[in-house]
């Protein structure tokens, strides 16, 4: 079956309260579960950092213009575990590129949780939407790794996602999600559990850029944390745990997350023409899922349904996120956050 088809029969079991539909076969979980006993015994000997607080107001050197409010909301990704800077979390660098590129201030909120699975949304938006500023301008969701190594549904999975996308929608956020990160490029998974990781990963990701683009919103495959530099590179890619992004990992990443960011908004110099030099096309939503999650970093939108623009926006080099750079903004303080 294509992954095409398997991505929206997991979206419509989510759609519908199915909670069946498995990524892997039957007969695969008995060799999974005999891999990941291996792959335990190398991934994480390290310990990674708790993630640093980045909350606070960026960009202070474009004046006193109301700040842009940017959320991230997720896992450990989106928090910045493996990192010891701020400013070298996900949040720090997209909220000084958006700082930058919308030459205005931004006021950053990350209620990412290490750890957490989908089911976790429902209370990080919650956290979100009661606080008296009102809801964010933009939301950046990075979720998927725990529920594929957790063996958490896929249908549930995508169904918490979804209901996530729609509440920030409803109350007149724009939202960008990172789709499931390709768990096969872990460095110390062998074969065959790298391919079932990869397999299962993928199918996620799809699945989750069918709900959120129907739900409103858009969306950027991480793929392997983007394209061959993460291949080539791993150790410089991956922190000291073998797992979770170093600080070269996670600006890949933004790399390729704030164009998206900056579009939702309408301050990405681009438009939403297609270039089809760059194959950039419209398909139809679950076709372009499934071609997004084959290669990183590419972004799904919705068009007229049930079609869905594809692009490959061109990426900019992130402004260094370091107190003082006028550039990137002064870090913030819990303080500035609630300005």
């Amino acid at each position: 079956m294509s992954r095409a088809r398997v991505a929206r029969r997991i979206a419509a079991g989510a759609a519908y309260g199915g909670g069946s539909i498995g990524l892997l076969g039957v007969a695969a979980v008995g060799l999974l579960l005999t891999e990941m006993q291996l792959a335990k015994r190398s991934v994480g000997n390290g310990t990674a950092p708790l993630p640093p607080v980045a909350d606070g107001l960026y960009g202070r050197s474009f004046g006193t213009e109301t700040p842009l409010r940017l959320a991230l909301l997720g896992d450990s990704t989106a928090a910045g575990q493996g990192v010891r800077r701020t400013g070298q979390t996900p949040g720090a660098l997209l909220a000084s590129g958006l700082a930058a590129v919308a030459e205005r201030p931004v006021v950053l909120r990350n209620v990412a949780l290490s750890g957490a699975r989908s089911d976790d949304l429902e209370r990080q938006v919650s956290l979100l939407l009661s606080q008296p500023v009102g809801p964010p301008d933009v939301c950046v969701i990075m979720i998927g790794a725990n529920d594929v190594t957790h063996r958490m549904p896929p249908t549930e999975s995508v169904r918490h996602l979804a209901a996530a996308v729609r509440r920030l929608r409803t109350a007149g956020a724009e939202v960008v999600v990172g789709t499931c990160p390709d768990l096969g490029t872990i460095e110390p998974v062998y074969q065959p559990l790298r391919w079932l990781a990869r397999r299962a990963s993928r199918q996620l990701a799809a699945a989750q850029t069918i709900v959120v683009v129907e739900q409103g919103g858009r969306t950027v495959s991480l793929g392997d944390l983007l394209g061959p530099e993460f291949a080539a590179n791993p150790r410089e890619m991956f922190g000291v745990d073998n797992f979770h992004p170093s600080a070269e990992g996670y600006a890949t990443a933004a790399m390729a997350v704030l164009p998206t960011l900056c579009a939702s908004l309408g301050v990405w110099p681009e438009t939403d023409r297609l270039e089809p030099a760059r194959r950039e096309n419209i398909l139809p939503v679950a076709k372009a899922a499934a071609e997004a999650a084959k290669e990183a970093g590419t972004e799904v939108t919705g068009a007229r349904a049930p079609w869905a623009l594809l692009k490959h926006r061109r990426r900019r080099r992130l402004p260094v996120a370091t107190a003082g750079g006028p550039e990137a903004g002064l870090e913030g303080t819990p303080e500035d956050a609630q300005a």
